[in-house]
């Protein structure tokens, strides 16, 4: 299967980049096709310019700045995420990354005014994810990236695909032993993409 995997933490020595290096040799000792996109890495650009929003319902020109990524995403069969929750939200990278490459024309269409999703390539999307405080904690303030890769991220993709979320909370107070069984759930996870 051709994996996109798209991955968004700064520092190499986290645990969130532990995560991304054993996803990465995971799925490819699998035998999938993974194309690896480390947003810190490539010095990705979250911002959205001007130019950028003006253009963004032009078919002919919106994907020109992200082209590169675009393509990436067009090809994939599957999409892979791995990033820390950070203030209920996705890291900002990240966030500019959905902004600037799920555009119309790439990942839905508008029909009538209505939006239609199109990234019907991807058959699965898996996330890999840690936050800070704890699930309870999470679930008071509604979870918010949860629900996105659970309501928005299913709904763009293929009707009826998985959507597996993966989540290792209250790491603030994790153990080397949360850590560990958190790191074999996402191999299980990642030995049935």
């Amino acid at each position: 299967m051709r994996v996109l995997l798209i991955h968004a933490h700064p520092v190499a020595s986290s645990f969130n980049a532990s995560l991304f290096r054993l996803t990465t040799d995971r799925l490819k000792k699998a035998g999938h096709e993974v194309d690896v996109v480390d947003l810190y890495q490539d010095g990705f650009d979250p911002v959205m310019s001007e130019a950028e929003r003006l253009s963004y319902h032009d078919l002919s020109v919106n994907r020109q700045p992200v082209a590169e990524y675009v393509d990436r995403l067009l090809r994939a069969e599957a999409l892979v995420l791995v990033y820390p929750v950070w203030n209920y939200g996705f890291p900002a990278i990240l966030k500019g990354w959905f902004d600037r490459v799920f555009l119309p024309g790439v990942s839905f269409g508008l029909v009538d005014g209505k939006v239609q999703p199109t990234l019907h390539n991807i058959e699965k999307i898996l996330i890999v994810t840690s936050y800070g405080g704890s699930r309870f904690r999470s679930w008071l303030m509604g979870d918010p990236p949860r629900k996105i890769a659970k309501r928005m991220l299913r709904a763009t993709i293929r009707p009826g695909a998985p959507v597996t979320y993966l989540a290792h909370y209250d790491m603030n107070r994790s153990t080397i032993q949360s850590r560990q069984a958190f790191m074999t759930r996402v191999e299980r996870a990642l030995d049935t993409l």
